[in-house]
């Protein structure tokens, strides 16, 4: 029987993780076999408060392992299977390991950015390729960059990079535009923003410095061009990570965790959410870090209540 179990392990995670084992509860994280968040796949950060510098996405994320470690948290790997809501203490199935039994779970497996799935684009994640322009956006000033998508997202995206970009073209695959008509007439209106629609990405070029360019087919024509960039940004949406859950906790339209507001309460008392699992808006390192903060102290006023009931009833 645990008090506490975080399942996910990037900024949220990791943050809740280190409040909950400060306040002597002894929470077990599960890690997936790639743990530690998004932030593994980026290179230098330089939006986290405390690092002058900048430091490096895996590097802040072993940090915050090892101060969670440092007080006590316990760490497994593997695949949560499977979850049951049904009644607490709550039971967790985890591949390859007996089930776990916990009183209270907060759930930080955030969102996965989704990809192209092109030749170049992967491996080239952190070197020219991104898919976060608030991240990233600061490492192309003055540069020509591509946004790919034709959505909201993608129209937020470009807009924003305009800040740091000497131009940003946007490449869709359609003629037409998914994006609402403020946020494409805002586009349209951008001087540095210029159009590339009808084409379908192929691949990412690159030499040994990073990203040269990108390979499109014109659906028009039906032939192939390459358009010069320093860097591609993927902005086609991300993917919540709740499959698990079974749709035991109610979400948004666009599939994120839905949370009482100010708080990270889910529906079910006793089980938490944090980190880009339930925010689609902000999608930032630290601001993941704060509502891992917020769950954990939610977590730990919620035991003590049951707790403290536990004992009057006795009483």
């Amino acid at each position: 029987m645990y008090k506490s179990v975080i399942i996910g392990t990037g900024p949220a995670g990791l943050t809740a993780a280190i409040y909950l084992a400060r306040a002597n509860l002894e929470p077990l994280i599960i890690e997936g076999p790639e743990p530690g968040g998004q932030l593994t796949t980026t290179t230098e950060v330089e939006n986290f408060p405390g690092f002058p510098d900048g430091i490096m996405g895996p590097e802040l994320m072993d940090n915050m392992r090892k101060q969670a470690e440092r007080f006590g948290a316990e760490f497994r790997t593997g695949w949560v299977t499977n979850v049951d809501f049904s009644k607490r203490p709550f039971r967790i199935s985890i591949e390859g390991h007996e089930d776990i039994i916990a009183e209270t779970i907060v759930v930080s497996t955030g969102a996965s950015a989704k990809y192209l799935g092109i030749p170049g684009e992967r491996e080239n994640v952190g070197r020219g390729v991104s898919t976060c322009a608030t991240c990233d956006g600061f490492f192309f000033r003055n540069k020509k960059i591509i946004v790919v998508g034709g959505g909201d997202s993608a129209m937020e995206e470009a807009h924003f990079l305009t800040r740091f970009a000497s131009e940003v073209v946007v490449v869709n695959r359609r003629s037409e535009l998914r994006a609402s008509k403020i946020m494409q007439d805002r586009a349209r209106q951008n001087p540095k923003i210029s159009w590339s629609l009808d084409r379908n990405p192929l691949e990412v070029l690159t030499n040994d410095r990073g990203v040269t360019g990108l390979k499109v087919r014109n659906n028009l024509t039906n032939e192939d061009e390459v358009i010069e960039t320093d860097g591609i940004f993927i902005a086609i949406g991300h993917t919540p990570n709740t499959k698990f859950l079974d749709g035991q906790l109610p979400v948004d339209e666009q599939g994120y965790l839905l949370v009482t507001p100010g708080t990270t309460e889910t529906t079910i008392p006793g089980v938490f959410a944090c980190g880009d699992v339930q925010d689609h808006k902000y999608r930032q390192a630290i601001s993941a870090a704060g509502t891992g903060c917020m769950a954990a102290l939610d977590a730990e006023r919620f035991l003590d209540a049951v707790e403290h009931q536990t004992v009057a009833i006795v009483g």
